[in-house]
């Protein structure tokens, strides 16, 4: 047992072996710059890279829907749309298809 034992702590003995492992303990789990502050600040990189490029698609939509509104036409036909707004001496039929309408309960 104690060959054993003593087989696996005979690099140990090494005072260059024992400050190297101390050494790499240390960089890895107590440094200010250690391994697992790095890869947590990477993990960081890695979610605000996905979020930038979340913007950039958001940015060129907008920038698409700008273009459309630049012009009468496309004011014209916002407004018609989404706002039901109507010329003078002109009338609007809303025609709302039948899966389009919202189910009713019975219960109610």
């Amino acid at each position: 047992m104690t060959k054993s034992r003593n087989k696996y702590l005979k690099p140990f003995k090494n005072i260059f072996v024992l400050i190297i492992a101390v050494f790499a303990v240390w960089m890895i789990f107590f440094d200010a710059n250690s391994w697992l502050i790095h890869n947590e600040l990477n993990s960081d990189i890695n979610e605000l890279e996905d979020e930038k490029d979340f913007y950039k698609n958001e940015i060129v939509k907008d920038k698409k829907a700008i273009k459309e509104l630049s012009t009468e036409e496309g004011i014209e036909k916002l407004a018609r749309e989404k706002y039901y707004m109507k010329k003078e001496n002109e009338d609007i039929y809303i025609i709302e298809y039948q899966d389009s309408i919202a189910k009713v309960k019975k219960n109610e």
